[in-house]
């Protein structure tokens, strides 16, 4: 009987040792196994996320020139992304609804400021330069020709707030002639300056030029409205940021309420100097850089790197 205990003792012996090598080898599995996740389900980078990607506005806007300087200037392995102004600002939308990152070309002033919580991202390499305003650039005719429309857009000055509110009734879905003269109406004083010592024409034709940005869209529609009001005949023409500044070099064009300088027109600026008359800023305090939503963490420029 004893002998018989033992061999029964060795069978269990033999039938646990077999079961903890089993165990260890599942436990081992399984381990290599979690490894395995965890190395696959490791967080991505920001860039990876991003697929290295700025998304920017139309190609030969000076703040896609501005956005390929800095990519450069901090070695970034990333690509600007052309499209334009109303595709950029929908991917923007589409990436807050779904609290995705975004990295976007932006400037100020612009609605997406006051609809969105943006922050811009700091810039030590100065890349984008400081701080823009936008200037009233006339063709060097246009003080002989129509001298009456010549001092309203010399003196058409406003501030961001302004352009901010027509913008964003815009992109509200207004009516871009009803929120032009709803402006004009709620702002006589501001409109009585810019008309100030001027005599009403009857049908004198004025051509405006300007690019499909939303500020632009603001400030030329605004001032055309107050033009056509003291008598002109208005014609507003939208094109491409080049074709803008020769059109009002050739004279197609009376003027631009549309130039960003020092920097981001500067370009034109120089190639047009003695074909234009700069009439000085219609607007202060503007910015250009790279933006992102609030929530993305990151505050520098440098931490795309």
């Amino acid at each position: 009987m004893f002998k018989k205990n033992l061999r029964n003792i060795g069978i269990l012996v033999c039938i646990f040792l077999t079961l903890a090598v089993a165990g260890c080898s599942k436990n081992d599995a399984n381990k290599g196994s979690s490894e395995g996740n965890l190395e696959n389900n490791k967080e991505k980078s920001l860039a990876e996320e991003l697929d290295y990607k700025i998304t920017g506005i139309d190609a030969g806007a000076g703040i896609m020139e501005a956005t390929e300087k800095c990519i450069e200037d901090y070695g970034l392995d990333f690509k600007a992304q052309t499209s334009s102004g109303a595709v950029m600002t929908q991917a923007l939308g589409d990436a807050i609804e779904n609290k995705k990152p975004i990295i976007v070309t932006a400037w100020t002033p612009h609605w997406k400021f006051a609809k969105y919580d943006l922050k811009y991202l700091e810039d030590p390499k100065g890349s984008f330069g400081g701080e823009e305003k936008i200037h009233t650039i006339a063709n060097s005719k246009l003080k002989e020709k129509n001298p009456e429309a010549y001092k309203i857009l010399d003196q058409f000055y406003w501030k961001a707030e302004d352009m901010e509110s027509v913008m964003l009734e815009i992109n509200d879905g207004k009516d871009i002639d009803k929120a032009v003269s709803d402006w004009v109406n709620n702002n006589k004083d501001k409109v009585s300056e810019w008309t100030k010592g001027v005599e009403k024409v009857d049908g004198k034709k004025v051509k405006l030029a300007y690019v499909a940005w939303d500020s632009e869209i603001a400030s030329t529609n605004v001032i055309g409205k107050v033009l056509e009001d003291m008598g002109h005949d208005v014609t507003l023409t939208q094109v491409e940021v080049g074709p803008m500044w020769a059109s009002v070099a050739t004279g197609d064009s009376d003027a631009i309420v549309a130039a960003w300088l020092p920097g981001t027109h500067k370009k034109y600026m120089i190639d047009y100097k003695d074909q234009i008359e700069d009439l000085g800023p219609n607007l202060e305090g503007a910015k250009i850089g790279l933006a992102v939503p609030t929530y993305v963490e990151i505050n520098s420029i440098e931490d795309l790197k």
